[in-house]
């Protein structure tokens, strides 16, 4: 049995239908990657699971129990910890504090030891424990809403473009923190990244999203060998079709 299920999800924004009989799958401890375009739907499949939006049709479905129609805290008390596109912390807060709003699900006394378990994996956060987050760089931000998600103790982490505006080294260094929380503290992940290299070097499977729609799933082993794949998201090109111009090509799930 899966960890997570979506089964035909339709999710609008007013009249707009963004994201259209949307299925998948994520497996306990398995890192899923959904790859796609700005638009594609990405966001809004996150925000459904995590009850931010309402899906209109369909179910989402949590260790084989509904939770489509659960308010947002309590699919976080079952254990799905959202860290949002654009990071989100509380600015006039203090890094401490916004770690600590992570477990406001809590009551137990394992906290404290929590906290320092998140200190470990981000020592730049350390440093600045009493620093308010507005002052943080962008990838120390990032890495604050890894820390508050995992400050929940999450049975899922829902990570939204978790690469966006870093830098290239910072991009890796997030990259790892996320292998290594899957690995060692056997968190199950769902990314949605644009950075489409990252996202399959990390991720055991993967689905691809476009006009709100799943076109084309495998693993991601699989999908990093895919033409369409390398055409349009990992930016190479086969020798064979070197003199066609880019927009001529046609992807094969059309």
């Amino acid at each position: 049995m899966a960890l997570l299920e979506l089964r035909n999800i339709e999710t609008y924004y007013g009249p707009i239908m963004a994201i259209r009989g949307v299925s998948l799958k994520v497996d306990q401890s398995d890192i899923v990657t959904i790859l796609g375009a700005n638009g594609a739907g990405k966001t809004t499949v996150l925000k459904t699971i995590s009850a931010a939006m309402e899906a209109q049709k369909g179910s989402v479905t949590f260790e084989g129990v509904d939770i489509t129609a659960l308010d947002p805290d309590r699919v976080a008390r079952l254990g799905i910890g959202h860290v949002p596109e654009g990071r989100e912390v509380f600015p006039f807060l203090s890094v401490d504090e916004n770690l600590r709003m992570g477990a406001y699900t809590r009551s137990d006394a394992d906290i404290g030891a929590d906290l320092e378990l998140v200190y470990d994996y981000f020592p730049a956060l350390a440093e600045d424990r009493s620093l308010a987050a507005g002052f943080l760089s962008g990838g120390q931000q990032q890495m604050l809403a890894i820390g508050r998600a995992l400050m929940l103790r999450p049975r899922l982490m829902l990570l939204d473009e978790p690469s966006l505006g870093l830098s290239p080294i910072l991009t890796h260094e997030i990259a790892g923190i996320v292998k290594r929380l899957n690995e060692e503290q056997e968190v199950t992940m769902l990314l949605v990244e644009q950075n489409a290299k990252m996202a399959l070097d990390l991720g055991d499977y993967g689905y691809v999203m476009e006009n709100g729609r799943i076109v084309m799933e495998d693993t991601c082993q699989r999908l990093k060998n895919a033409t369409d794949i390398k055409e349009f998201y990992l930016g190479m090109k086969d020798q064979g079709v070197r003199g066609r111009r880019r927009w001529k090509q046609r992807k094969t799930w059309r």
